[in-house]
């Protein structure tokens, strides 16, 4: 069972639960304007759950795959979720992420954006989030400094600009529920009109009005964006590409090419930032953010 962490339990931020693949942490057991978590997990999976607090969650390094309902996104470095208060939510971490995550209480949150939306984070929000996820939980936010801190920090996410990495998931239940789980390939066009009992135009069409795109072109998707999530998590590119269902390295390499306007090694090693600035890093996000 996971364990709980509220302000009854008095501790030391570095060793509370969260650091424990199964950790609860219970934001809305704080009454504090802002909560700020600096650390690590791997192999952590929240489960679906939902708070009062707004929550900003940025991935620092690693993957964070979230999903809203109706959209899965991807919180590669560069990138942060903004999380409404009472927006149901899943985030599933794989391998070592290290992440940032504020929790705002209403007040603040009324000052920001009441839709979720995953942001670029630069330069200036970067260097904010570090005292404020650092700061204690009973920290004074109405002294002059962290004052004028959150204040700009607050700035930033409402004017952040909007880089999704998102793939649209069908609403319908005939068809939601014959897609295989978010790892796996999901099956050619003829084979899911066979699983749904459903024409090939019936699919095609209900693909259309849930997602925004045909079923051939949201599996294209799936696989750019699974291909993404897999190189972020420093997978070797001939496994990525398996993983994905091609045959060999170069298909994969001319599709990711194609998608991404880059190479899965030179995405990669963006990501990572070995040499390369996150203008090319953005670049090769581009095709995701262009159908959301």
């Amino acid at each position: 069972m996971a364990q709980s962490v509220g302000p009854d339990r008095k501790c030391r931020k570095s060793d509370m639960a969260w650091l424990q693949p199964d950790a609860h942490f219970d934001a809305d057991a704080w009454d504090a304007p802002v909560l700020g978590i600096a650390s690590s997990l791997a192999d952590h999976d929240s489960g679906w759950h939902q708070h009062a607090r707004a929550q900003l969650l940025y991935t620092r390094q690693g993957c964070t795959r979230l999903t809203f309902g109706d959209r899965i996104s991807l919180l590669p470095p560069s990138r942060a979720a903004w999380i409404p208060g009472g927006l149901r939510h899943r985030a599933q971490m794989r391998q070592a992420v290290d992440y940032r995550s504020l929790y705002f209480d209403t007040t603040l949150s009324a000052q920001l954006p009441q839709q979720p939306a995953i942001i670029g984070v630069g330069p200036l929000l970067q260097a904010l989030l570090e005292p404020i996820a650092q700061a204690p939980f009973d920290h004074d936010w109405q002294a002059p400094r962290a004052h004028h801190q959150l204040a700009l920090c607050l700035l930033e996410i409402a004017t952040a600009p909007v880089a999704p990495m998102d793939l649209p998931l069908p609403h319908d239940p005939r068809i939601a529920r014959c897609l295989p789980l978010a790892e796996h390939l999901p099956p050619e066009l003829g084979e899911l009109a066979a699983r749904t009992g459903l024409s090939v135009r019936t699919v095609g069409r209900l693909m259309q009005r849930d997602t925004g795109m045909g079923y051939q072109a949201w599996r294209q998707q799936w696989r750019l964006m699974r291909a993404m999530e897999l190189l972020l998590l420093g997978h070797r590119v001939a496994h990525v590409a398996q993983d994905t269902g091609f045959s060999a390295e170069s298909p994969f390499i001319a599709f990711f090419r194609s998608m991404a306007g880059t190479t899965p090694a030179a995405f990669q090693r963006h990501a990572k930032g070995d040499g390369g600035d996150q203008v090319a890093f953005a670049h090769s996000t581009h095709s995701l953010a262009k159908t959301t």
